[in-house]
């Protein structure tokens, strides 16, 4: 009786522990992305599942179908095109050839301008360069003395326009230069620095950093170290720096461990927040807002028109307050990683921007005046790397390059034009002027007949499609034609600077809309009923079985 008492008592108790963790369990479970780049694991096997293969040049111009008539005309159009591309860029062509040897970089981005299965044959027949010489106003030109309107933003870096920043760096080092490359002291300008981006933050302490990714680092490893807690909540798309914790999933060899990737915009993730026990923080990139719970857009996805975008200002400002809200009532530090954002939006960066405040702020690129740079503001109390009382226990930080002198005084410069009357005009009427010109940009591309449309996040803006195709990745050499410089993610991601003139800004839509209909008369935009986004997408699905069993 006793014995059996003791072993009902047993699995009472076994059954009170389990059900609490199966239930937080399942509760982390459902507020994870339905999709894939939800689960990080999963992801994770099944890119290293997918076969590489290429398509050879029958099924590269016909992978959807197409009749001959049509893959005759994007012969012709893709001829035209790579003579073109090999007589006006010859000698940054060649120069790019002779550097690929030699930068890995080079060889990644170029292979991943388009999907896989094209990129072998579009690389041995239309060649692109990478090199440039010059920028000026909103115009860069390459090693042939070709100029393009710059769409690039150079990643995030070029808010203001390059003269901007030349003129940061140039004063910069001026203001430096009697000192010279001193490391391990700092030059005055740093204090002036620091009462600027604590007023800026409104938080009370900085720490400088050579990068956006080690910024990053450092604001995850202080959040573990004062909370005693192991794990960060990143949401699903969000791109926070390439290091091993922030970026789970594909492009990184080792799997997650204490990352959750939760749904962003998701009530469930909001209860997993207020019911575990080991979060140390919440990562915020406030880009997400452009494409919620979707990776970064770029060209090399595009196997159909799926794609979209859309920013609602008020559904994400509500959803920060909340999550605000929970992080405060738990102790979890809410970090809002504003490298690539910060000072677009705002000059109080996103925090101004959608009227919530974090505990710790990290920036970099454009606050840097145009020099490598990262940024973490936060609290006193989190921004301690010791103990007092545990000398021992310590929180180290420290790199060779932190606060050079030249990038302290292209900060210092770009710091103190925030201020001045120019700037604040562009800030002024910023949203109002980027809603007008996107506007404006879908109704000429409406009127024109091409299945293309933009989303936009003030001046960043990503290209979607509004017909289903296996081409539409095309579409950015026809854009380089016409002299517009994209990065290689190509149309994914277009980067105004803010000086962008109207005058700018027509010439940009004219050249687009040309590069449209080019491409829509060579016929990569051919239509066909059976040809669906789902469709296009259980052709691919087949490809790949074939080709793996």
């Amino acid at each position: 009786m006793n014995e059996t008492f003791a072993l009902s008592a047993l699995a009472l108790a076994a059954l009170a522990w389990t059900l609490p963790k199966a239930k937080r369990r399942l509760e982390l479970s459902r507020a994870k992305h339905r999709s894939l780049a939800g689960h990080s694991r999963m992801a994770k096997r099944l890119a290293g599942w997918i076969p590489g293969y290429a398509y050879d040049e029958a099924r590269f111009f016909g992978s959807d179908g197409a009749p001959d008539s049509v893959q005759a005309q994007r012969r012709v159009g893709f001829q035209r095109l790579s003579g073109v591309f090999a007589e006006r860029y010859a000698q940054s062509i060649a120069m790019t050839a002779r550097a690929r040897e030699g930068i890995s970089d080079l060889q990644f981005t170029g292979s991943y301008r388009v999907p896989f299965q094209y990129s072998p044959y579009l690389r041995e027949h239309l060649k692109t360069g990478s090199f440039l010489q010059a920028s000026s106003g909103v115009m860069v030109e390459d090693l042939d003395g070709n100029r393009f309107y710059d769409l690039t933003g150079s990643y995030g870096v070029n808010v203001f326009g390059y003269d901007f920043y030349r003129d940061c760096v140039d004063q910069g080092i001026a203001l430096t230069h009697k000192l010279g490359p001193v490391l391990g002291a700092y030059h005055p300008c740093v204090t002036e620095n620091v009462e600027r981006l604590k007023a800026i933050s409104k938080l009370d302490e900085v720490s400088f950093h050579m990068s956006g990714t080690e910024a990053v680092m450092q604001a995850v490893r202080l959040a573990r170290y004062h909370t005693g807690r192991r794990h960060l909540v990143r949401f699903c798309g969000a791109y926070h720096g390439w290091w091993e914790d922030v970026q789970p999933g594909p492009g990184n060899p080792l799997p997650p461990r204490e990352t959750y990737t939760l749904e962003d915009l998701d009530p469930r993730s909001l209860q997993v927040l207020r019911t575990r026990r080991d979060i140390a923080c919440v990562l915020i990139n406030p880009l997400q807002a452009l494409h919620p719970n979707q990776g970064a857009p770029g060209d090399s996805s595009l196997l159909d028109s799926g794609r979209r975008a859309g920013f609602d200002r008020e559904a994400y400002t509500r959803w920060l307050k909340a999550l605000r809200e929970v992080c405060t009532e738990r102790g979890i530090v809410l970090i809002f990683d504003e490298v690539f954002l910060g000072f677009r939006l705002a000059a109080g960066g996103a925090q101004e921007y959608f009227g919530v405040r974090a505990d710790m702020v990290t920036y970099g690129k454009t606050l840097g005046g145009g020099l490598p740079v990262g940024v973490v503001c936060g609290r006193r109390d989190l921004m301690k790397r010791f103990r007092e009382q545990r000398p021992a226990d310590i929180c180290f930080a420290r790199g060779t390059f932190n606060s050079h002198p030249y990038v302290m005084g292209a900060m210092k410069v770009f710091l103190d034009r925030l201020d001045s009357a120019p700037v604040k005009a562009i800030y002024a009427q910023a949203d109002e002027r980027w809603e007008q010109r996107a506007q404006h940009f879908n109704e000429t591309l409406q009127v024109a007949d091409v299945p293309v449309q933009i989303a936009h996040l003030q001046s960043v803006w990503t290209v979607f499609y509004t017909q289903p195709s296996r081409y539409n990745w095309m579409l950015q050499f026809y854009l380089r034609e016409q002299g517009l410089a994209l990065s290689w993610v190509g149309t994914g991601r277009l980067i105004f600077s803010l000086n962008y003139s109207d005058a700018d800004f027509e010439a940009v839509l004219q050249r687009f809309v040309k590069a449209c209909k080019a491409m829509q008369a060579d016929g990569w935009w051919w239509e066909d009923e059976a040809l669906t986004n789902k469709a296009i997408r259980r052709s691919v699905l087949r490809e790949m079985l074939q080709q793996r069993f």
